[in-house]
């Protein structure tokens, strides 16, 4: 074994520690959007105020609103789909985009590591500032993938807790981890850990998926908590309905990775 000149061994530069990592040293934020006119702006006014991120992208995801004109006049890249595609789709297009661009800032910039992405809700407002937090394990080489756990929310509201069960059990018995806020959608991930999870869970699932892909990948995953508030989705019959289809897209991800 080569040795240094105290006798100690030499260190290894294939080794894997961070300083031997591939490290990203920007990160894309892409920000998924449906009819979000009114908090938008906020929310990239947020970004726009962390220094790691320094790309922008909105997927406008069937909005019928001026959700496209509010991300058009804030300077930032913009994907519009025709009709709702849901949020893999609209996470997968924003990632697409970054590559697309990348690909053509070509040797412009002095290091070739992809961005590191990270994905947003439109509707975070000023609260988006804190997702600078959630970048730093990821660019310092920490994780792979780090996930928000967000504080009570200022307004009322929320369900009973039978989706947050079942995915919490669903991951943990897939991939091995019992996570705090198993449905986050906020979330930094590396390139590499995300394309690697591809395709992702369709729906509502996507989350849920993701996680299990980059846990049985052998993906570094923690739970940051931020300071983050969005919209509850309250109690009335149309958000149990929308919570009854999240049970069964978040049932149907672990159902087809239980599988594999």
């Amino acid at each position: 074994m080569p040795s240094g000149t105290d006798g100690a061994p030499a260190p290894d530069p294939q080794g894997s520690g961070p300083a031997a990592r591939r490290l990203p040293e920007r990160v894309a934020a892409i920000v998924s959007a449906k009819d979000e006119e009114e908090r938008l702006g906020g929310t990239l006014q947020a970004l726009a105020q962390i220094s790691v991120v320094d790309l922008v992208v909105v997927v406008d995801d069937g909005s019928t609103d001026g959700t496209l004109r509010v991300a058009n006049i804030a300077g930032v890249q913009t994907v519009k789909h025709q009709a709702n595609m849901g949020k893999a789709q609209a996470m997968t297009s924003g990632a697409k985009v970054v590559a697309l661009l990348e690909a053509e800032e070509g040797g412009t910039y002095q290091s070739d590591v992809p961005r590191a992405l990270l994905f947003v809700d439109a509707d975070l407002q000023e609260s988006a500032v804190n997702l600078d937090f959630l970048c730093v394990p990821v660019v310092t080489g920490e994780a792979d993938m780090a996930i928000a756990t967000l504080p009570p929310q200022k307004t009322a509201g929320g369900g009973f807790g039978f989706v947050v069960r079942k995915a919490r059990e669903g991951i943990a018995q897939l991939g091995g981890r019992t996570m705090v806020q198993p449905l986050s959608g906020m979330r930094c991930i590396t390139r590499e850990a995300f394309e690697a999870a591809l395709p992702l869970a369709t729906g509502w699932g996507v989350e849920v998926g993701l996680t299990v892909d980059v846990l049985r990948n052998k993906g570094r995953v923690v739970e940051v908590p931020v300071e983050l508030h969005h919209r509850v989705t309250g109690r009335g019959p149309k958000a149990q309905a929308h919570r009854l289809k999240q049970y069964r897209d978040v049932a149907r991800a672990l159902k087809v990775r239980g599988r594999s």
